[in-house]
């Protein structure tokens, strides 16, 4: 246990926050700081092949210890942090033996973690939680995964009675504004599946997500002086709200679950000469994810036959679409992943993800990849927390995969 708090605090301890409006990669120089370490510590503890590339992509091998052919399987974790909640400057705190209670993160300012809110805590009653202390995320996303590959390949390098073929690792930069697996070499990872170690609660076994799009709509508005403007003015930011309430009610992040999907709108800013506004779509199932981009085109075009041609602008990206449709013709590997965690008591907890991971983006390129649990609860903010045990058994989920892939080969 110590070995893994120690080494999950080295970690978080680096300030990794990506940046949105960046063009490099990786998109913030400080990321660099931490992939450097990675690479000094998986030379420390025996990987081969230790590399990474201009971009800090980082790719290492333990070699198979097995006579027989088996299949190459990776593990992956990213090792940004959200650019939306500060991870400068953190100081994580021990909480041996959790009694089930609120945790005071920071007394000057009443922050508090409590069970009231967040009732998974109760799930961690005598245990070992590492949280923050109340100003800043932790970086269990993914930093946890992180501690937890690196933990289970020492353990595999020190113990060679554990049989096991060629296990390839990879770390990534940028997974927290969408770039992650923008410039992996999937052909130069040479496997045949992997497992991002980036979901949540202990048992959580994803190989569904989100289809994901971006929009930007721009509004083209005309200012004139308020008294003569009878006829006259078109202000942007009026048009910027007919846009919005012709929404779907009821279609929010915080109205929806499970499979269902939402519209997001996460920033906007006008006058009333312009207007932008930026939203996501998110929806598991293909035909209503298209229908719902089209309503944002339908909208477009009636405001447009109302205002003038131009005056409503709306550019959409896709960004990532639902793995399921490249894992259901291998199941098999989520097979494996779920028996590692049955053997180890572990329930398997199987659901879709109201997100992406880069194995969403990875399953697209050829490398089919669902997502394990690292650990950590309440991403992105100053409520995050993680329970050290349920990064041990993360480290056995890894252990056990690779034993059960070479016995069933």
């Amino acid at each position: 246990m110590q070995q893994i708090i120690d080494r999950f605090i080295s970690y978080v301890s680096i300030d990794t926050q990506s940046d949105p409006d960046s063009d490099t990669t990786p998109s913030t120089a400080k990321q660099w700081h931490l992939a450097h370490k990675l690479v000094d510590e998986l030379n420390a503890i025996g990987m081969a092949e230790v590399s990474i590339d201009e971009h800090a992509y980082i790719m290492a091998t333990l070699p198979s210890n097995m006579e027989k052919q088996v299949p190459v399987i990776g593990f992956i974790a990213h090792f940004d942090t959200t650019p939306d909640f500060t991870g400068a400057n953190v100081k994580p705190q021990l909480i041996h033996n959790y009694d089930g209670k609120d945790i005071v993160l920071n007394t000057e300012h009443n922050i508090v973690l409590s069970p009231d809110y967040f009732e998974d805590l109760l799930l961690y009653k005598g245990q070992t939680l590492i949280t923050t202390d109340g100003t800043t995320l932790l970086g269990a996303d993914d930093k946890a995964g992180i501690t937890e590959i690196i933990t289970a390949m020492e353990y595999l390098v020190q113990h060679p009675e554990v049989k096991h073929g060629k296990i390839r690792i990879a770390f990534t930069p940028d997974e927290e504004i969408g770039k992650g697996a923008h410039k992996f070499d999937v052909q130069k990872f040479g496997a045949d599946w992997a497992y991002t170690m980036d979901g949540s609660q202990i048992g959580e076994l994803e190989y569904e997500n989100f289809n994901a799009a971006g929009a930007k709509i721009t509004i083209k508005g005309k200012s004139v002086h308020p008294g003569y403007a009878k006829g006259k003015m078109i202000n942007a930011i009026g048009i910027a709200n007919d846009f919005l309430t012709q929404l779907p009610k009821g279609e929010t992040p915080q109205e929806t679950e499970d499979r269902e999907g939402f519209y997001h709108v996460h920033h906007i800013e006008g006058e009333i000469e312009n207007a932008v506004i930026s939203l996501i779509v998110r929806d598991h199932n293909k035909q209503k994810f298209e229908k719902r981009k089209q309503l944002l085109v339908d909208i477009t075009n009636h405001l447009n036959s109302i205002y003038g041609d131009g005056t409503v602008v709306t550019n959409i990206n896709d960004q990532y679409y639902n793995m399921k449709e490249k894992i259901s013709p291998v199941l098999h590997i989520v097979e494996i992943a779920k028996e590692a965690m049955l053997a180890l008591g572990i329930p398997p907890i199987i659901k879709p993800i109201r997100g992406g991971t880069d194995g969403s983006q990875l399953s697209f390129m050829g490398l089919p990849c669902p997502n394990i649990f690292a650990g950590g609860h309440n991403f992105h903010g100053k409520y995050e927390y993680v329970p050290v045990e349920s990064m041990e058994k993360a480290v056995d989920v890894i252990v056990k995969i690779c034993e059960l892939t070479a016995t069933k080969a």
